[in-house]
């Protein structure tokens, strides 16, 4: 089907008060991918005075180290015995609560082995005491998990791999206490979307080395995967790129991003850790996304693993022929796989390991005979689906950590 008219069908599939963190935006981003104008920064010698909106932000201080072409020979997996991840989202307040012994009951009792756990969350928020001076100043923690290395050495015991989950450019704590490093209207106040939320400056390369510092003491910690999330700019932003206030070069901001990723990258896998990236699904059946800066292939290329969320629920009429994708969770994650791997198999040596996102929750939000109740079968679907088309490690989201029982996640 025409690609921009599945778009905005997508969008207006997406609809709805659906309370996990993944979908928040997810609306916005799609409307801004469907229109998917080249927007390009002009060419300039001087950063700090490529600003739009007629105003003028000091650039970074601390420069990076710049990481090269894309040439260079793919780095070897820092992980090479790492097992085949199958796992679940952990808020932080289920990390540092109650929950958490439910959680690892089920690790315990089924082929799950693997924790996607907040270390820097939505907001913003750090989620454990740190005793960094320079992230306390950055940012702000706030000890949802109250002993980070208790909780580290429980889940040795228990044999979960870890992840930790980093939320990069959605980041509204840093934007208030570092205005500067975001996006800022004509009257000076900082840019927020409908949701209240602001992001940061992907342009601005304290922004990257800040969450690279968050990543290299969660190294520390012990996680053995860095898992970034909201790697874009913010849903939209094309619509107002050239009102508001913030820092650029003359690179695209398809290529700020692929570039923040091969930093991250390079500075983590000496660590010993694999870096992973979530993607929005359709980002695999589509042409790149330029309005927020995302292009499979080229993000794809510098990880060790990417992480498409293919949730059924945010595909709609007509999307890998099926009527209602959230209807059928095995054709629609076998058609999204499908994409992907015509995505990346050109990558060849390239290509990372395909571990995505899929949906243990219930989209009532899509109206009476557009969705069903998910639970064992409808979970079990996707997991089939997925080992249909060779793709052997998932992720399951559910907001509130409420996953289905007796699910076989060995089919």
């Amino acid at each position: 089907m025409n690609i921009t008219w599945a778009l905005l069908m997508m969008t207006l599939g997406s609809v709805g008060i659906q309370q996990d963190q993944h979908s928040a935006n997810v609306t916005a981003a799609l409307q801004a991918a469907a229109k998917n104008p080249a927007i390009i920064a002009q060419n300039s010698t001087n950063p700090s005075q490529n600003t739009t909106g007629g105003g003028i932000i000091a650039p970074s201080a601390t420069p990076v180290p710049q990481t090269g072409g894309l040439s260079s020979a793919p780095l070897a997996d820092p992980q090479p015995d790492a097992p085949k991840v199958k796992g679940i989202y952990v808020t932080a307040y289920s990390a540092g609560g109650a929950r958490m012994e439910q959680l690892l009951n089920l690790t315990d009792s089924t082929e799950l082995n693997s924790m996607v756990i907040d270390i820097k969350d939505d907001a913003g928020y750090i989620t454990y005491k740190t005793d960094n001076p320079e992230l306390q100043q950055m940012g702000e923690p706030k000890p949802f998990i109250g002993d980070i290395n208790k909780l580290m050495e429980r889940l040795k015991q228990h044999q979960v791999y870890p992840i930790a989950r980093i939320v990069v450019f959605k980041d509204t704590v840093l934007a208030k206490k570092h205005p500067e490093l975001s996006f800022v209207n004509p009257d000076g106040t900082i840019w927020k979307n409908k949701g209240g939320d602001s992001f940061v400056n992907p342009y601005n390369e304290n922004v990257w080395k800040y969450n690279v510092d968050i990543a290299k003491e969660a190294v520390k910690l012990g996680f053995k995967e860095i898992q970034f999330d909201y790697v874009r700019f913010p849903e939209g932003f094309e619509k107002r790129a050239e009102t508001l206030k913030y820092t650029k070069s003359d690179k695209t901001r398809i290529d700020i991003i692929a570039d923040f990723v091969k930093y991250a990258k390079s500075e983590l896998n000496p660590l010993g850790v694999r870096v992973s990236v979530d993607i929005f699904g359709y980002a695999a059946s589509v042409p790149a996304a330029e309005g927020i800066g995302q292009d499979f292939v080229k993000i794809s290329k510098n990880v060790d693993v990417i992480s498409p969320m293919v949730y059924p629920s945010h595909y709609t009429t007509g999307w890998f022929s099926v009527k209602d994708p959230d209807k059928d969770p095995y054709a629609t994650i076998k058609g999204s796989m499908v994409d992907t791997h015509k995505k990346l198999d050109p990558l060849g040596s390239y290509k990372p390991v395909i571990r995505p996102w899929i949906q243990d929750f219930t989209a009532s939000w899509l109206g009476s005979g557009h969705y069903v109740k998910y639970g064992k079968q409808q979970v079990e679907d996707q997991i089939r689906a997925l080992k249909d088309q060779n793709v052997e490690e998932f992720l399951l989201w559910n907001a509130n950590n409420r996953y289905t029982a007796d699910v076989n996640y060995g089919k």
